[in-house]
C-alpha cells in the first residue's frame, strides 16, 4: 500500500506516500497570536490505516519513518482473510528517487522511480491553526491540535493534520479535493526511533528487480 502523500506520500501506491505527493500541500499563513506548529518526531515506527476514496479500501500497515534520511518503509498488514489479496513491502528512498515494491510471500521485487518530491510528515510552518480539543473522555483523554493549509482567500482546505499537543505525534492526516476526502490516514502505536535501520535495505532479490509495478490483486 504506501500512501501521504507519502509517500502528502501515497500513503494506494504505497498508500499514502505517493498519491499525496501528486496532490501536494499548499501552505497557509497562521494568524498572529495563534499557536505555532510543533516539531513532529523525525524518526519513529508505528502503524497506519489509510482510506483511499478512489478504491473505497482501508489498508493497514506497519510504518518506519526516517525524516533525516528521507526514507519510508511500509509493510502491509493482514488483519483478515481477503481473497486474492497480495501483501507487499514498500521501501521509499527519496534521496535516490527510487521505490522498491517487494511481495511478502515470494520476495519478488519491482524497482520503480520516485518522481514526487520528499514531503516530510509534519506540520508546515505556514499552516493555519484550526482547533485544540480532547480525544477520548473522562479519565482517558489526550489533547490534540488540528492544523490545515486553509488560506483567508480560500473558504476550504485541501489538507488537515491532527497532532498531539504535548509531543507532536501524528494522529491523522486528511487530503481533500473538490470538497471530497480523497485520502485519510490514521497513525497509532507510535514509538520513537528505528529499532532496525536495515528495514530500509531492499532484499537481495531486488538485484534482479522488474521495472513494472506489481498488481495488488491476484494475477490469475
Amino acid at each position: 500500500m504506501p500512501g501521504r502523500a507519502p509517500p502528502r506520500a501515497a500513503r494506494g501506491l504505497p498508500g499514502v506516500w505517493l498519491l499525496l505527493g501528486a496532490l501536494g500541500v499548499l501552505g497557509a499563513a497562521g494568524s498572529r497570536g495563534a499557536p505555532r506548529p510543533c516539531q513532529a518526531p523525525q524518526q519513529w515506527e508505528g502503524r497506519q490505516v489509510v482510506f483511499e476514496q478512489r478504491s473505497g479500501r482501508n489498508s493497514r500497515a506497519l510504518l518506519a519513518y526516517d525524516g533525516p534520511g528521507r526514507r519510508v518503509r511500509v509493510l502491509d498488514e493482514r488483519k483478515a482473510l481477503i481473497p486474492c489479496k497480495r501483501l507487499f513491502e514498500y521501501i521509499l528512498l527519496y534521496e535516490e528517487k527510487v521505490m522498491f515494491q517487494i511481495e511478502q510471500a515470494t520476495k519478488q521485487c519491482a524497482k520503480l522511480s520516485l518522481t514526487e518530491p520528499w514531503d516530510p510528515l509534519d506540520i508546515p510552518l505556514n499552516s493555519t491553526f484550526e482547533d485544540e480539543y480532547f480525544i477520548g473522555g473522562p479519565q482517558e483523554q489526550i489533547t490534540v491540535q488540528e492544523w490545515s493549509n486553509r488560506k483567508s482567500a480560500r473558504s476550504y482546505e485541501t489538507w488537515i493534520g491532527v497532532y498531539t499537543a504535548k509531543d507532536c505525534y501524528p494522529v491523522q492526516e486528511t487530503f481533500i479535493r473538490n470538497y471530497s476526502v480523497v485520502l485519510s490516514t490514521r497513525f497509532f502505536d507510535v514509538q520513537l526511533g528505528i529499532k532496525d535501520p536495515s528495514v530500509f535495505n531492499p532484499p537481495s532479490t531486488c538485484q534482479m528487480a522488474q521495472r513494472e509495478k506489481m498488481s495488488e490483486d491476484c494475477s490469475w
